[in-house]
């Protein structure tokens, strides 16, 4: 479990092909110290396992299921991904929960200043839609945001500029794909109301049912 509030940026310094995948190896400097084999990283909010380190190297095993729902295949050389550690009992949560199990991939299509606000607006596909609400949370590639507007098949987001200065979302152009993972509270709540089926035949004792009333 993750919050959304990245810690450190870092390079991709090898990005290969493996038996099993792709094997990801980062240079994180003084983070890899930190870190132990086995260990849960959010990298662009995908959670990995810590499979190899050096002093200031971190290696991750990314298997094709991961590949294919994220962009990490598409990762090169020189990239810089955002990193974030698991969540401790009793660590503040600053962002929202996540997962780091990303939902879909969406694709960046416009980019824009809006006073001293900089505004990064997302095509998000038909499957996350639900569960995509105004002033919600959204993680966009490890980074917890709150949803600003929201359009039929797509939404924007506000960034700070600290955001933009501790995360790789100031590089994002149009054209450029994110990992996406919807608020798990909002999924959570979405399923099981289809569960119970549409709006108009819920009844008081069904909300119970569920647990939300």
């Amino acid at each position: 479990m993750f919050t959304g509030v990245v810690q450190t940026t870092a390079n991709i310094v090898e990005n290969r092909t493996t038996a099993c995948g792709r094997r990801l190896r980062l240079e994180v400097g003084v983070l890899a110290g930190q870190c132990t084999l086995g260990e849960s990283i959010s990298v662009s909010g995908v959670c990995l396992t810590v499979a190899a380190r050096t002093d200031s190297h971190l290696e991750f095993d990314v298997i094709p299921e991961t590949l294919c729902r994220t962009t990490l295949g598409r990762r090169q050389q020189g990239d810089r991904v955002n990193l974030e550690r698991s969540l401790r009992i009793g660590d503040r949560l600053d962002g929202h929960f996540v997962q780091g199990h990303v939902d879909a991939i969406g694709n960046v299509v416009q980019v824009a200043r809006l006073g001293n606000e900089y505004v990064i607006r997302i095509a998000a596909s038909e499957s996350v839609q639900p569960y995509i609400i105004p002033k919600g949370s959204i993680c966009i590639d490890g980074v917890s945001l709150t949803l600003a507007e929201v359009a039929a098949s797509s939404f924007s987001v506000a960034l700070i500029p600290t955001t933009l200065k501790l995360t790789t979302l100031g590089d994002l152009r149009v054209g450029d794909s994110v990992n996406l993972e919807t608020d798990i509270i909002a999924r959570t709540v979405v399923e099981n109301l289809r569960r119970l089926g549409s709006t108009s035949e819920l009844t008081i004792e069904k909300l119970q049912a569920a647990g939300f009333a």
